[in-house]
């Protein structure tokens, strides 16, 4: 049996571990907070953030690194991604040499603008640049978790642990592609954060279809110039990673981002909506990565510049929206 340790108890990481549990595996997730670890031990449920699931018993939560990493062979990363640095400076000690670390985290730390590879290869106490895996693609924890039929990816340089991570994680509902692109494969999950909270703008001011539709595809364009410029393959934008993934978190409802922009469109604070929240939304802090990585390799991301000027400067929404569509005319 195969020791898995999921590293965040969110409703993601929840789901993964009941994924890996699922498939046969022996589960340790470790959760900052004692009531989650109480509710995960006692009653086999996330009551805070996948409740009514239940979580198979082979599933085993722990508040304690040494617990939770000891002599497992795959780490999954699944907090957020602004507390990926400290959580990597506080486990290393305790990774076990050879264990393919798996990043399930769809963030850029904002201070660096380093996504979460180079964080785990820069933090942990020896090279995981090789055998990294970013497991990323179309994928809300309540369907997946339900037996909805799911594809995603799974993404390293080193085609060995890939394929671990895929025989490791398919099971039943849920298949995992394998590619080589792991630039390509996080800065597309990454990304598609800032266009869910713009496709929700573009819902929440009442606009229909045909607003969303070419808010998707121009924010696929933007995705895709930031990524091939920073090293990505363009095949990877066109596949469950880049347009899969973008579609899903800008039309589905269950999107956490997509719900702050419409909240945003519909005229509330984003004080007030973040804390009506109990998750985190990804792009609201991966907006300012993004836009400093735009800027830093020259490519041109209005809607991205939109976005950060209505969660940072007060910009309106319908503002914003107004200065999309009065850009100079151009060929696509």
């Amino acid at each position: 049996m195969t020791r898995v340790a999921v590293i965040g108890a969110g409703s993601w990481g929840t789901a993964l571990s009941i994924v890996a549990a699922r498939a046969g595996n022996s589960v340790t997730i470790w959760a900052r907070s004692p009531s989650v670890v109480h509710s995960i031990n006692s009653e086999h449920v996330n009551n805070a953030y996948l409740p009514h699931v239940p979580v198979p018993e082979q599933v085993v939560a722990t508040t304690h690194f040494p617990e939770a990493l000891k002599d497992v062979e795959f780490v999954i990363l699944a907090a957020p991604s602004h507390a990926t640095r400290e959580l990597l400076k506080s486990m290393a000690p305790e990774v076990p040499r050879g264990a393919v670390i798996v990043s399930a985290t769809k963030g850029i730390e904002v201070e660096t603008g380093r996504r979460i590879s180079e964080l785990v290869d820069g933090l942990l106490h020896e090279s995981y640049s090789r055998s990294f895996v970013c497991l990323s693609g179309p994928s809300f924890a309540k369907e997946v978790v339900a037996g909805h039929p799911t594809a995603i990816v799974a993404a390293s340089t080193d085609p060995l642990s890939s394929s671990a991570v895929q025989s490791l994680l398919s099971f039943e509902n849920l298949r995992i592609y394998t590619n080589d692109d792991v630039i390509g494969t996080e800065l597309a999950g990454s990304v598609k954060n800032v266009m869910a909270i713009a496709a929700g703008m573009v819902a929440g001011l009442g606009f229909g279809s045909n607003s969303v539709a070419a808010l998707i595809t121009r924010g696929l364009a933007e995705t895709t110039r930031l990524a091939v410029k920073a090293g990505a393959r363009i095949e990877t934008l066109m596949g469950l990673a880049g347009l899969g993934d973008l579609v899903l978190t800008c039309t589905g409802g269950l999107s956490r981002n997509r719900f702050v922009g419409f909240e945003l469109g519909r005229g509330r604070a984003l004080n007030d909506i973040v804390g009506s929240m109990s998750e985190v939304a990804e792009g609201i802090n991966t907006t300012k990565a993004v836009r400093a990585l735009a800027r830093q390799y020259d490519v041109e991301m209005p809607i991205t510049e939109e976005v950060y000027r209505v969660l940072y400067e007060g910009k309106r929404a319908h503002d914003a929206a107004s200065e999309l569509m009065n850009r100079p005319l151009r060929c696509e």
